[in-house]
C-alpha cells in the first residue's frame, strides 16, 4: 500500500515550485531541503559514503608524497580494517576503502568482472608507475622521454611527471571521480535494481525499517547516492560545494561556469525531490528524479574534461608545465567518460573500448610532448557532440 505522504518534519518547510504530478496520483512536494525525519529524527544516513571521500582526499595528497612505498599506497586505496593507514584514526578503524567501490556497480560490472578487474587493475599499475617512474626522478628535469620535474613559467607550480608528461596523480583522482563517486551514485545507488532490490518496496509501502535503523533499505540506497556528492559537506542541508577533492568539488568548477550556472541547483533538486518521493511512496517521480541525476552529473564530468583538453591547447607552446597538468586533470576526466550513464539508457555515454582509445591516442608517442591541437580539438569534439554544450561552451 502507498503511504500517503509525507511523516517528516520537513513537510512543513516544503516549497511547491518543484512539486511533481506523476501519473500514479500521487504528488510528491518538494522539501527545502535534504532533511528528512521520522519520530523527530533523521532518516538520512551516509557516513559510508563520507569516509571514502575522506580517506581518498588523504589518499591523493600521499600520491606526491615521495616516503610514500607502493604498498603503503596500495595500503591506502584498499584499507583493511585496524590498519593505520591514514591520519584520521576515524579512518583507520573502518571496515570501509576505496579499491572495493572502485568500478563496483550492480548495472554496470556485477555481470561483467572483466571490465571491472581491468580497471582496478589500471588504478594499481598507475600507483605503481607513481613510485617507479616518477619518485626515483623527483629532482630530475623533465623532458620527452625523461621523467622528472617541469614549473609552470613565472615561478609557478613545480609538476612532477613520467616520461610522456602525465601527472599520475591527476589521472588516478580525477579518474576515481567517474570510477567511485559516478560509478556508484548513477549505476549503484540510482539503480532500479538496487533501489527495489527484492522486497524494498514492500518494505518501503509498509514501512519496515532495517533493523537498529530509523530508515528504510529504500531511502537508504539514496542517501548513499547522495553522500557521494555531498557527504564531506557540513550541512548538506546547504551545500557550499568544493568540500572536498573530488565531484563535490567539479561541480563547483562548472557551476561557476556561466554558461552552466544552476547545474548544481539542479542536482540538488533532483535529489531532496527523488528522496521525498521515496518516502511518499511515488516511485514514478523517484525513477524521473534519477535520470535527471544521470544525465546532469554525466554533463558535468564530460565539461571537465572538455575543458581541460581545451586549457591545455591553448599553453602548450607557452607553458607546458601548466598545459601538462591541464592535460592530466583532462585524461582523468576523459578515463571517468565510461562511468557516465545515459538517460533512459542502460550504457554510459561512452565505452570502455572509446575511452581506451581516447587515452592511446592522448598518450602516443611522447604523450602530452608532442601531442597535437589537432588531436585535442577533434576528441573534445567527440565529447561535447554526446552532450547538449558546445566545444566552446565548456573550454572557456
Amino acid at each position: 500500500m502507498k503511504k500517503v505522504f509525507l511523516t517528516i518534519a520537513v513537510a512543513a518547510s516544503i516549497i511547491s515550485c518543484n512539486n511533481n504530478d506523476s501519473d500514479n496520483g500521487i504528488e510528491t512536494v518538494a522539501p527545502a531541503t535534504y532533511n528528512f525525519e521520522r519520530n523527530g529524527e533523521s532518516t538520512v544516513s551516509y557516513s559510508g559514503q563520507t569516509t571514502r571521500i575522506r580517506m581518498a582526499d588523504e589518499f591523493a595528497s600521499a600520491l606526491l608524497s615521495t616516503s610514500e612505498t607502493i604498498a603503503s599506497l596500495k595500503d591506502k586505496f584498499a584499507h583493511a580494517e585496524g590498519d593505520n593507514d591514514f591520519t584520521e584514526t576515524e579512518l583507520n578503524t573502518s571496515s570501509k576503502n576505496i579499491r572495493s567501490k572502485t568500478a563496483a556497480s550492480t548495472d554496470f560490472y556485477a555481470s561483467n568482472t572483466t571490465d571491472a578487474l581491468a580497471i582496478k587493475a589500471e588504478f594499481d599499475s598507475w600507483i605503481e608507475a607513481q613510485v617507479n617512474e616518477v619518485f626515483p626522478n623527483w629532482n630530475t628535469d623533465a623532458s620527452a622521454g625523461v621523467a622528472g620535474q617541469i614549473q609552470e613559467a613565472g615561478g609557478g607550480s613545480i609538476r612532477y611527471v613520467n616520461a610522456k608528461g602525465l601527472e599520475y596523480n591527476q589521472l588516478i583522482t580525477k579518474s576515481l571521480i567517474g570510477g567511485l563517486m559516478t560509478d556508484q551514485i548513477l549505476n549503484n545507488y540510482l539503480s532500479v535494481a538496487v533501489l527495489d532490490e527484492a522486497t524494498n518496496v514492500e518494505d518501503n509501502d509498509a514501512n519496515v525499517l532495517l533493523s537498529g535503523k530509523n530508515y528504510t533499505n529504500m531511502e537508504h540506497k539514496w542517501d548513499e547516492a547522495f553522500g557521494y556528492l555531498y557527504g564531506n559537506e557540513t550541512n548538506a542541508s546547504s551545500p557550499e560545494l568544493n568540500q572536498d577533492g573530488y565531484l563535490n568539488k567539479y561541480l563547483s568548477r562548472v557551476e561557476g561556469d556561466t554558461d552552466f550556472t544552476g547545474i548544481a541547483q539542479a542536482i540538488y533538486n533532483a535529489f531532496k525531490l527523488g528522496r521525498a518521493a521515496i518516502v511518499s511512496g511515488d516511485y514514478e517521480t523517484r525513477n524521473e528524479q534519477a535520470e535527471i541525476l544521470k544525465e546532469k552529473i554525466s554533463e558535468v564530468i564530460a565539461i571537465r574534461a572538455v575543458y581541460y583538453l581545451q586549457q591545455g591547447k591553448t599553453k602548450l607552446e607557452t607553458d607546458k608545465a601548466s598545459a601538462f597538468h591541464d592535460l592530466s586533470e583532462g585524461l582523468g576526466f576523459v578515463y571517468s567518460l565510461q562511468f557516465t550513464r545515459k538517460p533512459n539508457s542502460s550504457v554510459s555515454y561512452f565505452t570502455k573500448e572509446e575511452v581506451d582509445n581516447f587515452m592511446s591516442t592522448l598518450l602516443s608517442g611522447n604523450g602530452f610532448w608532442d601531442v597535437s591541437i589537432t588531436t585535442l580539438d577533434e576528441i573534445s569534439a567527440t565529447i561535447a557532440a554526446k552532450f547538449n554544450f558546445t566545444v566552446a561552451q565548456a573550454g572557456s
